[in-house]
């Protein structure tokens, strides 16, 4: 008994597990961008939004000094160490690597012991102030995904400013200030981001939390993303998929956590004082010795993969899109305004591919995808088919005539027996019907046909209601032939009555 519960319980865990594993994207993640399907016209693509997996961005930063010449070691001084800042025998020597602190070590590996780090000069020229702008830049738009890491080898700063930019650098806004002080620094009461809300969540605020002053303990500064993401999808990010909804539909707040660049503006070092000591000046400056940026290539949910080509980053684009962020259509590939793909709805999201382009006359479109035979379209003229987009979010079958028109763009080309036409592309047929404009009766396709009685042996419903059923059909669809059948009909017709009226004179002279 106990042994049996056991494996029914490993079954359902093994059962769990394998669901879990075949569909990720139930968890957020969106890491694929098309999948094979069956329908009844064959194998095609099931397309859905997608996104690179996030990354330590660090990897691909290019990082610039402001004031070019602030780095110490050139010429050679000494500082004063960090936990005792009355001992002031270290020295900085750009021309000795032992001894010198240049700014690629604030993203090594911390490969050399104890540890490495970027330092600035001292504050040898107080009371001009000492202030340093380290800028990180991708050339590539980044989706951040995890808080923002600082880690100072110095004092953490009195006064510093966190800036991003969304424009390449061309300009900037603040994301948050740190300060000892934030009413003397900033004119800001200070607050935390336990202080903000859901409605709050974009505030730039001030706080004191990070500004410490000399505590070998106390090095590290965070810009909190995922406590900003705590607020949608809750303590332990388990509801993603509320916070992808937001996302989704909140431009600011999708903008709130995108970047091109960022900018570190320190304003003032450690000082562990009110005053500065003016006869040590060797103890104050600043030294970084690891920044971690974590986030992903923003592709628009239309890739999942981002390269580095040529020192920089672009989207590896599916769904008909190109450029470094699939930002457009490919050409020929232009029959509707660009969009980016949408996380909604929960969990495949919506694809928003490119499709060809109606002026694309003649020149078959190039699908990533595996073309079905044309009999398994259920069509007469093969020149008339374009090729089939299953998808649940976007289009499931394309149809064209010479001219590659879309479903409903014509006359001829309406869906039929009461279709409902899909985004232009596609015919939803009503239970009855099937084809690619609903102009088959889904009966003609079984055994037997319409017009007999079931197959022997078959346990589906019996033969009358399938009658009852495909008779009502085929009246209906009598009764909405479309507009080339009616035309041809009413020239029959025509024709016929002329035809008896020369009957009938002859009959008359005779």
């Amino acid at each position: 008994m106990y042994l049996s519960r056991f494996l029914s319980l490993h079954t359902l865990w093994v059962t769990v597990s394998s669901v879990m594993q075949h569909y990720p994207s139930v968890w957020g993640h969106y890491d694929v961008c098309k999948t094979q399907i069956y329908t009844e016209e064959g194998k095609v693509w099931d397309y859905m939004a997608c996104q690179p997996e996030a990354r330590d961005m660090i990897k691909y930063v290019k990082v610039t000094l402001d004031p070019p010449d602030i780095t110490c070691g050139d010429p050679p001084e000494t500082f004063c160490a960090m936990g005792n800042p009355y001992m002031c025998n270290n020295e900085c020597d750009a021309s000795t690597q032992e001894l010198a602190h240049p700014p690629e070590l604030m993203f090594d590996l911390e490969g050399r012991h104890p540890s490495t780090f970027w330092q600035s000069t001292t504050w040898k020229d107080y009371p001009k102030p000492l202030h340093v702008n380290i800028t990180l830049s991708w050339n590539k738009t980044i989706e951040l995904t995890d808080n923002i890491v600082i880690t100072f080898e110095s004092g953490r700063p009195d006064q510093m400013i966190l800036e991003k930019s969304l424009d390449y650098g061309r300009t900037w806004q603040p994301y948050q200030y740190y300060a000892t002080d934030c009413l003397d620094a900033f004119h800001m009461d200070p607050k935390s981001v336990r202080d903000l809300s859901q409605h709050t969540v974009l505030e730039i605020i001030c706080t004191e939390e990070y500004s410490t002053g000399y505590m070998t303990n106390s090095k590290i500064i965070h810009f909190e993303i995922k406590d900003r993401f705590a607020f949608f999808a809750g303590p332990r990010l388990h509801n993603m998929a509320s916070l992808y909804g937001q996302l989704d539909t909140t431009k600011k707040l999708r903008d709130f956590f995108t970047i091109t660049d960022l900018r570190i503006r320190l304003l003032r070092p450690a000082t562990g004082e009110i005053y500065v000591d003016e006869q040590h000046l060797a103890r104050y400056f600043y030294a970084i010795s690891d920044i971690r940026v974590y986030g992903r290539c923003k592709c628009n949910l239309h890739a999942t993969g981002c390269k580095e080509e040529n020192k920089r980053l672009l989207c590896e684009c599916e769904h008909n899109t190109t450029g470094p962020d699939c930002g457009k259509c490919k050409k020929n590939y232009q029959g509707r305004p660009w969009s980016p793909g949408s996380y909604l709805p929960i969990p495949k999201g919506t694809a928003n591919i490119c499709i060809p382009s109606i002026s694309s006359i003649g020149n078959p479109p190039k699908f990533d995808r595996i073309w079905p035979n044309i009999s398994s379209l259920e069509v007469s003229k093969p020149n008339q088919v374009a090729p089939k987009l299953a998808m649940s979010t976007v289009s499931s079958v394309q149809v064209a005539n010479h001219k590659r028109a879309n479903v409903c763009d014509n006359e001829l080309l309406h869906c039929q027996n009461g279709g409902t036409c899909i985004n232009n592309v596609r015919c939803q047929c009503p239970p009855a019907y099937t084809g690619i404009l609903c102009e088959k009766l889904r009966c003609e396709r079984e055994p037997g046909g319409c017009g007999r009685s079931s197959a022997p042996g078959r346990a589906a419903p019996g033969p009358a209601p399938r009658r009852g059923l495909c008779a009502a059909a085929r009246k209906r669809d009598k009764a909405r032939r479309s507009p080339l059948e009616s035309l041809k009909g009413k020239r029959k017709e025509k024709k016929n009555s002329k035809n008896n009226r020369i009957q009938t004179r002859k009959a008359e002279l005779n």
